[in-house]
């Protein structure tokens, strides 16, 4: 990925994804030029086009292309769907025992926009999205793919891996490895210690609130660009060494809440050191085997060998949607607590939340915030490349970097959070959320 040069064409729109008002309305839904995996019966439904296809290199068949032609309009749908081809990647082996989703017949799902009611094909038709996948409980009532993806990709994560990393300190603090997340950063990362941010508690950091310094507007010249180069280009350097370079601080930590990379990627080098395992493995066997995946994932490396943590985890839809079914049961599968409840929930500093001025977002996990859905009718949604601060409300980082983009007027209306593929998945209930 070219980390020096964040273009934005023009004339063009970022694959994305929608966040909608969705209701299930049982009956079918019929996708003109859509190839279901296996006729007659509930399953994926795969087609070869898509929105601007011509565009985004049908023609070619979606080349993935090399390094250095990743930002490439024609190379987008292929990059973000072997991403862990083109970058050294730690792979993450499916689970012993899979966990498999229920399938139903798929119901006519559909969404306000404005006086009209429209239907998820009429966004598909509308908006560049490689794969959408809802669940309910344990079901899976739509799973669709464009752009001839399928569901064997494993798709880009962008700053859903965030997510991951928010989940691994809450078990490893669980697990006493972590003795407490008030403990600062040098603790356990000796490389930072006289720094600002070896100075700042985990806690600041999971929140976002460190108070150092750090730009993240993706101009190609902001401070996100240039952790990108030192850790995707550059000749390999000692992690530590690269984040101790953003040493200025601005607030007093656990104060102000600001968007920052930099600080998901600082908590896995506090994993790293607190469990002796790489981020991946720890995941593996913390997680993945845990909820049944079905596919081999894998996770973006520096050329230290230490997980790009703020990003670039790749994975299966379906493996996604599981992850997003731990998420809406609080960190819960099957009976057994995975991850700590609080942090699953993303409760464990209210106060800090309360005191930034984008709350909804202030916490390392990436998840959907359940305002005025009961406890019992709770949902999680997991976007894959979604990025909620790309320059620009609302846009995801793929189309902060790739275009002045045609949004559907839905997507604008509603801020959609956008990527290349989402899932949604819900506790059981009949009534309507806005998700």
């Amino acid at each position: 990925m070219n980390w020096g040069a964040l273009s934005k064409p023009r004339g063009c729109r970022g694959l994305f994804l929608p966040v909608i008002l969705a209701s299930a309305l049982w009956a079918p839904l019929a996708c003109a030029q859509d190839v279901r995996s296996f006729p007659g019966e509930a399953g994926p439904v795969f087609s070869e086009s898509g929105p601007d296809a011509e565009l985004y290199g049908a023609a070619s068949g979606y080349p993935v292309g090399t390094r250095g032609t990743t930002t490439q309009i024609d190379k987008l749908v292929g990059v973000y769907s072997h991403f862990g081809e083109i970058y050294p990647s730690r792979p993450i082996g499916r689970a012993t025992a899979p966990w498999q989703f229920k399938r139903a017949p798929e119901p006519a799902i559909t969404y306000s926009f404005g006086t009209e009611r429209l239907s998820i094909a009429d966004y598909l038709k509308r908006n560049p999205v490689t794969g959408l996948l809802i669940a309910r409980d344990d079901t899976i009532l739509y799973e669709h793919y464009q752009y001839a993806r399928t569901d064997h990709d494993r798709f880009l994560s962008q700053s859903m891996a965030k997510t991951l990393v928010g989940m691994l300190v809450g078990i490893a603090v669980s697990e006493g490895r972590i003795k407490s997340i008030d403990d600062p950063v040098s603790t356990y990362v000796s490389g930072l210690a006289g720094t600002e941010y070896g100075s700042t508690s985990i806690r600041a950091l999971l929140n976002m609130s460190s108070g150092v310094e750090f730009s993240e507007v993706y101009d190609g010249q902001d401070d996100i660009a240039r952790l990108g180069r030192a850790l995707f280009v550059e000749e390999p350097k000692d992690p530590a060494a690269v984040v101790a370079q953003f040493n200025t601080r601005t607030a007093p930590p656990g104060t102000r809440w600001h968007y920052a990379s930099v600080e998901t990627e600082i908590l896995g080098l506090v994993l790293r050191s607190a469990t002796g395992t790489p981020v991946a493995d720890y995941l593996h066997d913390r997680i993945w085997d845990a909820i049944g995946t079905e596919a081999d994932a894998s996770w973006a490396i520096d050329g230290s060998g230490q997980e790009i943590a703020f990003c670039c985890f790749n994975a299966t839809l379906r493996d996604y949607a599981r992850l997003a079914r731990l998420l809406a049961h609080d960190g819960a599968w099957e009976g057994r607590q995975l991850i700590p409840r609080a942090m699953a929930a993303g409760c464990h500093d209210r106060q800090a939340r309360r005191r930034s001025s984008r709350s909804a977002r202030g916490h390392t996990l990436f998840r959907l915030r359940l305002s005025g859905v009961a406890p019992a009718r709770r949902a999680a949604q997991i976007c894959p490349a979604r990025h909620p601060r790309s320059g620009h409300p609302g846009r995801s980082g793929l189309e902060a970097r790739h275009g002045a983009h045609r949004r559907s007027p839905e997507a604008v209306r509603t801020g959609s959070p956008q990527g290349a593929a989402c899932v949604v998945v819900r506790r059981a209930s009949t009534a309507r959320a806005m998700i």
